[in-house]
């Protein structure tokens, strides 16, 4: 049999069916089946119809098949191709796009131009599955912003609903009867760096504004303000005290009396504060300035309070109040501290006379009459004062007071030596004889008549009589002080009767005294009361092996009391001791001795 050729099949084409079951399918594929489907006959070829040999399928009516037109079709022909979809990824990334099914012709063709392109627009479908959350964003496109801003009205935001952002008021809130609170202001973005700058410049201005509205506390104790104040009081309660009196524990008038006073005065705290710093200025300088800031103070107040005027230091204070005693106990406290504070700063030009001539004045008035121990103790302090200044001055006498203690004052230990215990009242007679004494000399008639002599008598033989109270005991350095005192007085009213000669009985006399000086022991409370007997020794210190233990006490008193006026007494001490030397009848006037020098001073 001979074999039959068969002629080439003809180039398939592509049926397309009209039925809506196919416009549902994709009309994407894979590349390759999309070329061979795309390359049709010529124009003028016309659709035929499937082959009634060929049985239908399901695919065969979802999918175009390719048929031949006059033969069997060969098992290449029967196959069916594969259509597979592409990712949007896919889609972006092709540069040119496919036709659809709809664009093609009826013959199976799409419209062409010369290079081969599609004439139409190509219209490309989204696949199926469930969209992407997050599209791809489009090449070429400009993103479009969203209207909504990124908050809601404070209620709203409150109530975590979502605000539709009308204003004034939100809807809302109206279509829910709510009250709109409105919205938040308006604020300008910031970057971290300047957030961080706002905030500390913020902080800065409310720490500003706030500690310009911050009030301090006012003081607890009036004149006590600055920590110079303060180390002031300390050093005046721990040492400044304890160098005033005979007294160096907690019965010290001036802790049991003085300080609580001073709390409620605020001129007596000054006056306080300053002589501590008057104190302490000679080894720290520094407090120099704090010393005459409080100088000033205490006299203003002094002048306030001894005028009576209203205008008191204590803004609580009546001119009733002024005008009693207590008023005048701060005035004449005032007066004796800053007498101390001319004392202690060494001063040798009289500051110290106008506050002793103002006490001495209410004094004389027997406006301060020791009636209460706190008068007492003010009465002992100035008339001790008051009755050593005869021994450096000329044209100050001793107040009468001291010749004739007012009526109540006892034979008692005090503060001080020698002023309630008596023994003072025959130092201001003597004064009052050496007074006479040196006029009858400038005149050039015997110094010593019948009634300065028989004056003197007295005086020794109450001298001998007296002896130390017994409160003081035996055995204690406060009697030991008595016994020295009253040896110096003797020696006061040798010098001031008798010419200025060496003899054995003021040697003997001043021996006798050193000796009471070296018993006393060292550091105690009476070596605040021992410069004006060891002054005594020393302008009556005839013989040169005696002056050395007086150089080494007036030493030692300057180390333990720290006190200016140390130094003064020992320059006239040493000018005297020349005169002696010298054979010259001024070494019995020390009292010109120091006027000579120009000096005014106390020797307390």
């Amino acid at each position: 049999m001979a074999a039959t050729t068969l002629p080439p099949p003809p180039p398939p084409t592509m049926h397309h069916h009209s039925h809506s079951h196919h416009q549902h399918q994709h009309p994407t594929s894979r590349s390759t089946s999309v070329s061979s489907a795309s390359t049709t006959a010529p124009n003028d070829h016309t659709d035929s119809s499937p082959s009634p040999t060929s049985s239908e399928s399901p695919c065969s009516r979802r999918t175009p098949s390719l048929t031949p037109t006059a033969h069997q079709p060969s098992e290449l022909d029967l196959l069916e191709p594969k259509l597979e979809y592409l990712s949007d990824d896919e889609l972006d990334s092709k540069n040119h796009s496919y036709p659809s099914l709809d664009t093609i012709g009826e013959n199976g063709s799409g419209s062409t131009t010369n290079g081969g392109s599609t004439s139409g627009a190509v219209t490309i479908k989204r696949g199926r599955g469930r969209p992407r959350k997050h599209p791809l964003p489009m090449q070429g496109g400009t993103k479009v912003t969203k209207g909504r801003s990124k908050t809601g009205c404070i209620t709203c935001r409150r109530r975590k609903k979502k605000c539709d952002e009308t204003r004034p008021e939100c809807m809302n809130c109206v279509k829910n009867s709510v009250v709109c609170e409105g919205y938040p202001e308006k604020t300008i973005w910031q970057s971290g760096k300047q957030k961080s700058e706002g905030t500390a410049e913020t902080a800065l201005q409310i720490r500003k504004s706030v500690m310009s509205r911050v009030t301090e506390l006012p003081c607890l104790i009036d004149g006590v303000e600055t920590a110079d104040d303060r180390y002031l009081l300390d050093h005046f309660v721990h040492r400044v005290s304890k160098i005033l009196t005979v007294f160096n524990d907690d019965t010290n008038p001036f802790q049991e009396y003085l300080m609580p006073l001073a709390v409620q005065h605020r001129g007596l705290m000054h006056s306080l504060l300053c002589l501590s710093g008057s104190h302490i200025v000679s080894t720290k300088p520094e407090y120099t300035s704090a010393q005459l800031h409080h100088y000033g103070l205490a006299l203003t107040h002094l002048s306030q309070d001894s005028s009576l005027s209203p205008s008191s230091s204590s803004p609580s204070s009546s001119p009733q109040e002024l005008t009693s005693s207590t008023s005048i106990d701060k005035s004449v406290a005032q007066m004796l501290l800053l007498c101390l504070n001319s004392i202690c700063l060494g001063e040798s030009s009289g500051e110290y006379r106008l506050h002793l001539n103002a006490a001495r004045a209410l004094f004389s008035t027997n406006s301060l009459l020791p009636t209460t121990n706190f008068h007492r103790f003010l009465y002992e302090f100035f008339m001790f004062h008051e009755v050593i200044n005869c021994l450096t001055t000329l044209d100050r006498r001793p107040l009468t007071l001291s010749l004739n203690p007012p009526p109540g004052i006892l034979p008692t230990p005090g503060a001080m030596l020698g002023v309630l215990d008596g023994l003072f009242t025959y130092i201001a007679r003597i004064s009052i004889l050496r007074d006479g004494i040196r006029e009858r000399r400038k005149r050039g008639v015997p110094p010593v008549d019948y009634q300065t002599l028989s004056e003197a008598v007295q005086i020794d033989a109450d001298l001998h009589a007296w002896q130390p109270p017994l409160t003081y005991g035996p055995s204690t350095a406060r009697f030991l002080a008595a016994l020295l005192y009253r040896q110096v007085t003797w020696i006061y009213l040798y010098r001031t009767i008798l010419d200025s000669r060496p003899s054995p009985k003021i040697s003997s006399a001043v021996n006798e005294g050193l000796k009471y000086l070296s018993l006393l022991p060292p550091d105690e409370g009476t070596e605040s009361v021992l410069l004006t007997p060891t002054f005594l020794l020393g302008v009556s210190a005839f013989e040169p092996e005696q002056r050395p233990r007086i150089r080494e006490r007036l030493e030692r008193i300057g180390r333990y009391s720290g006190l200016g006026n140390v130094g003064l007494v020992g320059r006239v001490v040493e000018r005297v001791w020349e005169l002696m030397d010298s054979g010259s009848e001024e070494s019995w006037d020390w009292e010109g001795v120091v006027v000579g020098l120009g000096w005014d001073f106390l020797a307390t």
